[in-house]
């Protein structure tokens, strides 16, 4: 997906959706941007503030327009559905998302190459789509082809350093990560509003 200036992208979404946007700087510069829209007097309709909130979401974890749509639409038509945890839920299963919470790249963005190139395997078997979504019971691993790669030279360390979600698991002797549950997220760590990505596409 193209995303264009990330600096910039992020500022006019007012979050920090990207890894290069998590800084001191960045939130500075937020600031002062926030007290010049005050001053232009920028009132939000609610479809503004849906559409916004939609596009943290999507940038936050690369999804294109058609494919988020997709995701969401089938969320209103199943129902009884808690809609917003559901949506947190599968866009926390993609499995690019994944490989960056278990900390083998910095960045969606470097976790989504990374299992377009064939580096990681699911249940022993290589997987190259970003976008398949992980199960409970999953076991997740790097190839061993790939594990001579330099993109994993420092792999030890990491898994010793690595503060895992509750959801995922390292299994030392088996040298992979389990998917122990579904994806929870406190409310503090996610940077958009799910239940208005939600009314957005229920218009």
């Amino acid at each position: 997906m193209l995303i264009g200036p990330r600096y910039k992208k992020a500022k006019k979404l007012g979050a920090h959706i990207f890894d290069k946007t998590q800084t001191q700087k960045f939130a500075l510069r937020q600031s002062m941007g926030k007290k010049d829209d005050k001053k232009r007097g920028r009132p939000k309709t609610d479809f503004g503030l849906q559409l916004l909130e939609k596009q943290k979401a999507r940038f936050t974890y690369g999804v294109n327009e058609r494919q988020f749509s997709k995701y969401v639409k089938s969320i209103i038509n199943k129902k009884g559905a808690n809609s917003p945890d559901t949506l947190v839920q599968i866009l926390e299963s993609r499995l690019d998302n994944v490989v960056y919470r278990l900390g083998l790249a910095n960045s969606r963005q470097a976790a989504r190459q990374m299992v377009s190139h064939g580096h990681i395997t699911i249940n022993g078997r290589r997987n190259n789509i970003p976008s398949y979504g992980v199960i409970v019971g999953d076991k997740i691993g790097v190839s061993q082809r790939s594990l001579k790669n330099k993109l994993f030279a420092d792999l030890e360390n990491k898994i010793k350093e690595h503060n895992y979600p509750s959801w995922l698991k390292y299994d030392a002797a088996k040298k992979s990560y389990d998917v122990q549950g579904m994806p929870k997220l406190a409310n503090t760590e996610i940077m958009f509003n799910a239940a208005s990505v939600i009314q957005f596409y229920s218009r």
